[in-house]
């Protein structure tokens, strides 16, 4: 059972220490007056589209505009998604911000209209807000009364009747006994409350908030558990009127009110297709709330990567889209140049129809130079734990130079391994070079087939002869 538990462990630690390709992006990295830093928050280079990018997040924050559309265009392996995932770091968790990539589109059950839907209301949030009357204090005394079925000797089948008993509590103006009922002691109990603790109670729900340990009774013990959170005593009358705000997205509401398992739909994922009849009685009733001040609509962010994957009837409809007033900020992304609108035989600017193109806010990214290489690689070798030596890191930003940012920062992982293997702590050029000759780049793979393509299936060979020999084998 120890090992189980030991390995169940250690599992649950991988899974939580998992580094992923954009995890060391904190932020856009900028300043207070929206300059872009060389170097900051994980983002390295592309000061342009970063400055750019900043503004983009101020006209977020201000939450005023809604149907806008930026389109963040260039090379491969630029640093597009990376500012993408710098705009959600930066925007917190209050702005919803919803990411997918257009060819998940075409693989639901869903029709392509109705994703696209789902992903608009995702990304739009609903700021509930709700007043709920409280009782906020210190605890000086929990006493329960026995059962009186215990106490009169009733047989152990019987039921008991309900426990009783009385919380005393404080502020530092007044203090009242209060009598509990079952369900409250219960709920005490489960929070494991206790004499000293600092307590919110809600009338309507009966939930227990245990607020913290008071400072006042923070020498009843020699030693407390590093999590043990110390708080001052509440001042003024123990019931109070609170302002509880509650944030959720639309997308989380139309799911509620459209199946029958509720909420729970939310956990399976079996949202299925919802009905434009529910979406509007849904929006009607969050423009009352909006009119009586009981909620505040959040406009976040739809991030579409690999946008030229989607066919010219999605285009369409993300046009009609975005002039809805309850639209979020809409954030794409391509990398490819003057190609074929998918659906259609016309070519355009990075696949995307004129009449779109139009509407769009375009930041570009240019390629990195090589030193901007080198700290992005500091940074990834910081990231990934892997200690690699001077000489190393300059062999390394040269082959990311020729080949790509994104094949050398594969070769960071599998040069530790290699170290490791040598029995090393420290990545040196010997580990860079073994693992260059063991992995291709696309110029080399591309040369390489280029070579030896006559002893591939259904390679297009040049000459009649060859072509016999190809189909032969």
């Amino acid at each position: 059972m120890a090992e189980l538990k030991r390995l169940s462990e250690s599992r649950d630690l991988t899974r939580i220490e998992r580094i992923g390709a954009h995890s060391h992006i904190r932020g856009l990295g900028l300043d207070a007056s929206l300059e872009a830093r060389d170097a900051s928050e994980g983002m390295v280079g592309q000061l342009p589209a970063r400055r750019a990018a900043g503004l983009i997040l101020q006209l977020i924050r201000q939450g005023k505009i809604a149907g806008r559309a930026v389109l963040l265009a260039g090379q491969p392996g630029t640093g597009k998604t990376a500012l993408a995932m710098g705009i959600a770091k930066s925007l917190g968790a209050e702005t919803p911000f919803a990411s997918i990539a257009a060819s998940e589109l075409f693989s639901l059950d869903l029709s392509k209209t109705e994703a696209l839907t789902q992903a608009f209301r995702r990304a739009i949030g609903v700021r509930i807000k709700e007043e709920a009357e409280i009782i906020e204090g210190e605890v000086v005394e929990i006493s329960v009364d026995r059962p009186v079925a215990a106490a009169a000797g009733v047989p152990s089948g019987a039921a008991p009747a309900g426990k009783t008993g009385r919380l005393t509590l404080k502020t530092t103006d007044m203090e009242t006994v209060y009598e509990l009922g079952g369900k409250m002691i219960e709920a005490l109990g489960k929070e494991k409350v206790q004499s000293g603790d600092v307590v919110a109670l809600d009338k309507a729900s009966g939930k227990v908030t245990k607020l913290g340990r008071s400072i006042g009774r923070s020498r009843d013990y020699d030693a407390v558990g590093a999590h043990t959170k110390f708080v001052k005593c509440p001042e003024g009358e123990l019931q109070k009127r609170k302002e509880v705000v509650h944030c959720v997205t639309l997308h989380e509401i139309d799911v509620i009110n459209s199946r029958t398992q509720g909420f729970l739909a939310l956990f399976t994922g079996d949202t299925g297709e919802i009905r434009a009849e529910v979406r509007e009685q849904i929006d009607t009733k969050v423009a009352e709330w909006r009119e009586e001040g009981k909620a505040e609509i959040v406009p976040g962010v739809l991030f579409i990567d690999e946008v030229h994957m989607l066919d010219i009837e999605c285009f369409s409809f993300l046009n009609r889209a975005l002039e809805n007033d309850m639209a979020p900020i809409l954030v794409i992304a391509t990398n490819r140049g003057i190609t074929t609108i998918r659906g259609t035989n016309y070519r355009s600017p990075h696949g995307i129809p004129s009449d779109f193109l139009d509407r769009l806010l375009i930041i570009t990214t240019q390629p990195y130079t090589e030193e901007e290489i080198r700290k992005i690689l500091d940074i990834r070798c910081e990231e990934e734990d892997v200690e690699m030596s001077a000489d190393a890191k300059v062999l390394l930003t040269k082959i990311g130079t020729e080949t790509s940012l994104r094949y050398a920062i594969h070769l960071i992982t599998s040069a530790a391994l290699a170290c490791q293997k040598r029995k090393g702590k420290v990545v040196e050029m010997e580990d860079i070079s073994r693992v260059y000759s063991l992995f291709l780049d696309l110029k080399r793979s591309t040369q390489y087939l280029m070579e030896y393509q006559s002893q591939y299936m259904f390679s297009e060979v040049q000459g009649e002869a060859d072509g016999d020999d190809a189909m032969q084998s």
